[in-house]
């Protein structure tokens, strides 16, 4: 038997890395809430700090928590979400003072998404939100299978949650919920 989702969150409550399954591309998490955390996946991709990291929260009621939305951007997540979506929010106070700053980029926009996936929404329900970059080395593609980002991150990553049904392989499509009416920035 494999980890399991349990499992996952414990290693992310330690401050360690889960890739894990979604319905877009296999995922890297760490907690969105421990900023050492978040340095490490950053260091663990190779990726420049900046750059922002979209989070993943366990349902549509949650975008509300860490995402300031008009009505017509909240009746617009509640059509489409679960979904293949990152939406980009102008972030809460709560998500400014828990959410690791560098989750937060200087243009004031928080990506969020909220996987059409069991494991993704379960993962992030017990272990709260956490990060939703995929899971490959910078400027690299992403990996397809989990038997791949193991050979990515090795003992970097401490769980690697199997990746059934399998993700999509696209990445999700962007809208910017930051304004009065979505937008639609990037469809895959």
């Amino acid at each position: 038997m494999g980890p399991t989702v349990a499992d996952a969150a414990r290693a992310l409550a330690g401050g360690a890395l889960v890739v894990y399954p979604t319905d877009t591309l296999l995922g890297l998490a760490a907690s969105a809430t421990d900023p050492a955390a978040v340095e490490r996946l950053e260091r663990a991709k190779g990726r420049p700090r900046g750059q922002g990291v979209s989070v993943t929260v366990s349902s549509t009621e949650e975008v509300d928590t860490w995402g300031d939305l008009s009505n017509e951007s909240r009746a617009w997540a509640r059509r489409h979400l679960p979904g293949p979506f990152t939406v980009l929010v102008r972030p809460t106070l709560r998500a400014r003072r828990e959410l690791a700053p560098s989750l937060l980029p200087q243009e004031g926009r928080l990506g969020l998404r909220v996987p059409d996936h069991p494991v993704a929404r379960e993962l992030a329900r017990r272990a709260g939100p956490i990060t939703a970059t995929s899971a490959n080395l910078h400027r690299r593609p992403a990996c397809r299978t989990p038997a791949e980002a193991r050979r990515a991150f090795g003992d970097r990553v401490a769980v690697y949650l199997p990746a059934r049904p399998r993700p999509s392989g696209q990445p999700s499509s962007l809208v910017d919920l930051f304004g009065e009416h979505p937008l639609l920035l990037r469809r895959t």
